[in-house]
């Protein structure tokens, strides 16, 4: 599927960034240091906290307000970055695929998979671009470890350890399942990235350290089995001191022909035998995380180039973090196609765009239908 470009003459592409919190913030940063973006406004609920992101930027006297469609409008801004909480990223994005502006969202596409369904089919009535930023692809040393990890042919066992400790505060401190929800979608998805593949079915366990300070379960353990046979396995925790991980996890790869190993933080290290040694062309990633995931989207805008993170090929990771989720409180194996057709289901059912509706109304499955681009 295409999506609308910019003409040809176009110059810096004008952004609203919506939500002014911490993240808001640093896509604030991360906009105004990009040459080839320029920062139009800044949208929040909360006007004043708008207005103070951008003295705290060095951006005093920006357009500021409540709607970053109607700011969009009035600053004559190109594009939307989404970096409000996961509960109003569908209304958010939904409002500016409509006016026919492109969104870079924050992760998760939208807080459940079935509004993700209905965003990827908006994005296909209105022509235009939702990207999601899944950060944490945009890591030279990930892509090295996918290349060495393509040359080593068949994968057996991919696995990482995550353990934290943060202290947010905030909306997470209060979610049900903040490690699963906020945290391990990146590194689930990183997992899709490496393997190259997709996920088939989970088992996972979650439960809530006696001393976590957060009120859902912040540990877990979910093992994956993928397309082609390779298993998935993430162990972690948010209330873990001492002895911390990288913010990426600590990976390791075995595969047919030797094994990868990567910190997280430093080049990956490769162990390989017979045909797992030639060499290979290693790509690299367009920048470092958000600014990576910016510079893919102007780059879309301007080429069609499709980006990675399009929300037709994203929604398969919030669909892990789901299906992790199932799989914890019933005790059971969930299908990654369960969560797909029942999030489908929900989609239509709560869906008042007679136009998206239609879209998802006519797709044969959710899976074939996000393979295919809607």
């Amino acid at each position: 599927m295409t999506f609308a470009v910019l003409p040809a003459d176009a110059g810096r592409v004008r952004v609203i960034v919506v939500g002014a919190g911490p993240m808001g913030r640093a896509w604030l940063r991360t906009v105004l240091d990009e040459e080839g973006v320029e920062l139009a406004g800044i949208a929040d609920l909360a006007v004043a906290v708008a207005d103070d992101a951008a003295v705290e930027v060095g951006v005093p006297g920006i357009a500021t307000g409540p709607d970053a469609v109607a700011l969009a409008r009035r600053t004559g801004a190109q594009a939307i970055v989404d970096a409000t909480v996961p509960a109003a990223h569908h209304v958010v994005t939904l409002a500016a695929l409509r006016a026919g502006i492109p969104v870079l969202g924050e992760k998760p596409a939208a807080a459940t998979v079935a509004e993700a369904l209905s965003l990827a089919a908006a994005a296909r009535v209105t022509g235009q671009l939702f990207m999601v930023s899944q950060s944490r692809r945009y890591n030279d040393h990930l892509f090295a470890a996918r290349a060495a990890a393509q040359r080593l042919g068949r994968a057996g066992i991919l696995s990482v350890d995550f353990f934290k400790a943060p202290h947010f505060g905030g909306f997470r401190d209060e979610m049900a399942s903040p490690l699963l929800l906020d945290m391990a979608i990146h590194q689930f998805d990183m997992a899709r990235f490496v393997l190259d593949a997709d996920p088939v079915s989970v088992l996972c366990d979650e439960y809530n350290p006696s001393w976590s300070w957060y009120a859902g379960d912040a540990a877990a353990t979910a093992a994956f089995e993928f397309e082609g046979g390779a298993r998935f396995v993430f162990t972690g925790s948010w209330c873990s001191p001492g002895a911390e991980t990288s913010w990426n996890g600590a990976w390791r790869l075995s595969a047919e022909h030797g094994t990868v190993l990567w910190d997280g933080d430093n080049a990956p290290t490769v162990d390989a035998v017979g045909d797992g040694s030639a060499p290979s062309a290693e790509a690299t990633a367009p920048g470092d995380g958000i600014a990576g995931s910016l510079r893919e989207f102007v780059v879309a805008l301007r080429t069609g180039e499709e980006p990675m993170g399009r929300v037709h090929e994203n929604i398969l990771s919030l669909a892990m973090v789901e299906a992790a989720m199932l799989s914890a409180r019933e005790g059971r194996r969930v299908t990654l196609d369960e969560i797909l057709e029942s999030s489908l289901s929900a989609a239509l059912a709560a869906e008042r765009d007679a136009e998206v509706r239609d879209v998802m109304a006519g797709w044969g499955s959710a899976r074939e239908a996000l393979q295919s681009g809607g």
